[in-house]
């Protein structure tokens, strides 16, 4: 081939240049435009495009609910350069949550410490799930509609307790914990052949109504408030505070480790957004109270309100009194190994430093 010119070259710089120069961008637009379908900022691994959280019912979701109503999981999300689809699953039971979160069908759990405490040391080595932050301190009580049941020792063979999950929920749990308090660590399953699952919801209709075999209900807010106040002749005959110790974070949050390392800025943002719905709550609890109302149609605002407003009532995501059900689960073979400190099965984050 002949040698091109020097008209001929500068022709072709004249053409060239602007069309190399429209490729360029459009592939930064390309790249824009990627990282809005989930991915991490430039030199990080791809993230996931969708937070699926499973949940029960109560107002002890409320931090889920506020957060997602209000878009603080999206919002801190997109700040880390993220854009995320939130969706919230309901189920009812720890039994239940813990099998959708090994199944793959939820990344992150929502259940009481006792279902956390048997997933972590199920998983102990292979998925290890571990919590990842609280969603608040609320005392749970056991509600009787019975008259001549004033306490645990009054419960008869033929009284049925209503709990989330027989022998394994946070409340199943608790039970056990007050019954070895009282009759020994030997009694410690004393009740668990008189309990019964039902969702809270159905439990709580079961207390109002009377007439059935349900004569106990060991609830979560708002459904020990509706059962109180609609039925005049239900009363509480155990509270967690008094088992416990103390106010603690009977509902917590969990994850598998893969989770976890697989999306670090999701993880940190969903993190962040809890907090931030956290202090929303306590900041704004007529606000907190409408957006709980709207998603549980039949839900008393000014009840809901009450809940919000209760000093017993903490809105925090560091996980707090915790230790104790761990090590008393432990002791009577509902897990194998001991925690020895909240960082055993909580990851850490300096969001929730200071957990107990």
């Amino acid at each position: 081939m002949p040698p091109r010119s020097a008209s001929t070259r500068a022709f072709l710089r004249s053409r060239l240049l602007p069309a190399t120069a429209l490729l360029l961008c459009a592939a930064l637009l390309a790249a824009c435009g990627n990282a809005g379908q989930g991915e991490a900022p430039a030199g990080a691994a791809p993230q996931q495009a969708t937070l699926r959280i499973g949940k029960q019912f109560g107002i002890v979701y409320l931090l889920l609910d506020v957060a997602d109503a209000k878009g603080f999981i999206v919002e801190q999300a997109k700040a880390q350069g993220l854009a995320v689809k939130v969706e919230t699953r309901q189920l009812s039971g720890g039994a239940a949550i813990n099998d959708a979160l090994l199944s793959g069908a939820i990344d992150v759990a929502g259940a009481g410490t006792g279902p956390l405490f048997t997933l972590w040391d199920r998983t102990r080595g292979r998925q290890d799930v571990r919590g990842v932050a609280s969603l608040g301190n609320f005392p749970y009580q056991l509600i009787s509609n019975a008259p001549s049941v004033r306490s645990i020792d009054d419960l008869r063979p033929s009284d049925r307790i209503a709990v989330p999950a027989v022998g394994v929920s946070v409340q199943a749990r608790i039970l056990q914990y007050a019954s070895a308090q009282r009759w020994g660590q030997a009694q410690a399953l004393k009740l668990d052949a008189q309990q019964v699952a039902l969702p809270h919801p159905d439990a709580a209709a079961a207390i109002i109504s009377g007439g059935s075999e349900i004569t106990a209900h060991f609830s979560t807010p708002p459904f020990q408030q509706q059962e109180l106040a609609r039925n005049p002749a239900a009363h509480v005959i155990l509270d967690s505070y008094q088992v416990l110790g103390g106010p603690s974070s009977a509902t917590v949050l969990y994850a598998t480790a893969k989770f976890r390392k697989d999306n670090p800025a999701l993880y940190h943002a969903f993190l962040a957004g809890l907090d931030q719905a956290a202090k929303f709550i306590v900041a704004h609890p007529e606000e907190a109270a409408e957006v709980y109302v709207q998603r549980n149609p039949g839900s008393e605002r000014e009840q809901v309100l009450a809940v919000l407003r209760d000093p017993q009532v903490q809105f925090t995501i560091a996980p707090q009194n915790t230790l104790g059900l761990g090590r008393f689960m432990q002791q009577v073979g509902a897990i194998k190994q001991a925690p020895g400190a909240v960082g055993d099965y909580f990851f850490d984050d300096p969001l929730i430093a200071g957990g107990s």
